[in-house]
């Protein structure tokens, strides 16, 4: 078994907590970093249903992307949805560690990881960190090949195994310089056109960020926040399990998009 300070060492290799945002709320938000760990789950959202299966499989720490608790609580009681999974997790003895941003913007991050699952060349980050150029927010690169909005569109749905994504232009509007940014990106459309980009892909914008994309000839492919970032959950599981002896990670099973098509 390894100990929850040794998995937070782990997670902050791969993911330093420095290159969070500053409003954001990560690192070991829940738990005692001497507590051994033989379970754990990954998650990209703590939810109810999260916490119920945590608590069935015994395990002692849960590795999300998004925090909980991500505002600050005045009070925790189980008069609120937070309040009541808060109380959960600390009955039971479960630790919760979330790298959120900063997973989003490491070396080998989540952004990076999607760039590379749509074939982009010489990846760059959009937002580089003021210390560090080959990390920061955001990706960018180059396609390997002509494509059209819908090919890149095709690439996505391939890479993360969806059956329907959303699409910002028309169909066949030539990309060949893609930005990348998980879950909500509609921020980073203004730096993606400083260099250069025709195509952006994202997990989710807003109506005003897709006319303004539409608008200036970016080509935008929505994935869906979910599945922008879900992958990488699965993808941690198994690196954890491999850096860590004698401990039993996987992804959660109760880990949903909240998003049906109907």
């Amino acid at each position: 078994m390894a100990t929850v300070a040794q998995i937070v060492d782990v997670m902050q290799q791969l993911a330093p907590v420095a290159l969070a945002e500053s409003w954001d709320n990560v690192g070991l938000l829940i738990g005692d970093r001497n507590a051994t760990v033989k379970r754990a789950l990954t998650c990209l959202t703590v939810t109810p249903e999260v916490v119920a299966e945590a608590i069935e499989h015994e395990a002692s720490l849960l590795i999300t992307h998004h925090p909980l608790p991500f505002d600050p609580v005045r009070s925790i009681t189980a008069d609120t949805t937070v309040g009541r999974m808060l109380l959960n997790v600390i009955r039971h003895g479960i630790a919760v560690y979330s790298a959120h941003t900063a997973f989003d913007s490491a070396r080998a991050g989540i952004n990076q990881h999607l760039a590379i699952g749509l074939g982009l060349q010489q990846i760059t980050p959009l937002q580089p960190a003021a210390d560090d150029p080959e990390v920061g927010a955001g990706r960018w690169g180059d396609t390997d090949a002509a494509l059209t909005l819908s090919e890149l569109a095709g690439r996505a749905k391939a890479f993360l195994g969806l059956k329907a994504v959303r699409i910002v232009g028309g169909a066949d509007w030539p990309v060949s310089r893609v930005a990348v940014a998980c879950g909500s990106g509609g921020s980073f459309l203004d730096a993606a056109g400083r260099v250069g980009c025709n195509g952006f892909v994202t997990g989710e914008a807003s109506f005003h960020n897709c006319l303004s994309a539409a608008a200036a000839g970016v080509g935008a492919v929505l994935l869906g926040h979910f599945a922008s970032e879900r992958f990488a959950m699965e993808s941690l599981a198994d690196y954890l399990g491999d850096q860590l002896a004698g401990i039993e990670i996987r992804p959660s099973d109760r880990d949903a998009d909240p998003f049906l098509v109907v």
